[in-house]
């Protein structure tokens, strides 16, 4: 089963963005991406204020669980986004949920 890895929210000012939000939650910036917001416990959801659109990132253990939860999400309604420009080596997925709305389905935790 999937789960919410990282929010990520459009933010044409980023830094701004972030602060608000690591304020706002008492979430840090992760050591190696300024613009990734970690929970305080490390557990629960990633915060990423960089985005184009606003959308989920859904996580998996691998590569043969993203592909099994792409089916199966497809099956409920949801579709891949055809003609998307993944960056060479993409890990992910993005797909639309049945009313419009991107996410992205990542093959790692």
């Amino acid at each position: 089963m999937v789960k919410i890895a990282a929010v990520c929210l459009h933010g044409e000012d980023w830094r701004r963005g972030a602060r608000f939000w690591a304020e706002a939650l008492g979430y840090a910036p992760h050591p190696e991406a300024e613009d990734v917001l970690v929970p305080p416990d490390g557990d629960g959801p990633f915060l990423a204020v960089y985005g184009d659109a606003t959308h989920l990132d859904l996580s998996t253990s691998g590569p043969e669980e993203q592909q099994a939860e792409i089916a199966r999400l497809e099956s409920i309604g949801a579709e891949r986004v055809p003609d998307w420009p993944y960056p060479k080596g993409a890990d992910f997925v993005v797909m639309r949920d049945p009313v419009g709305n991107l996410f992205c389905v990542l093959d790692h935790d």
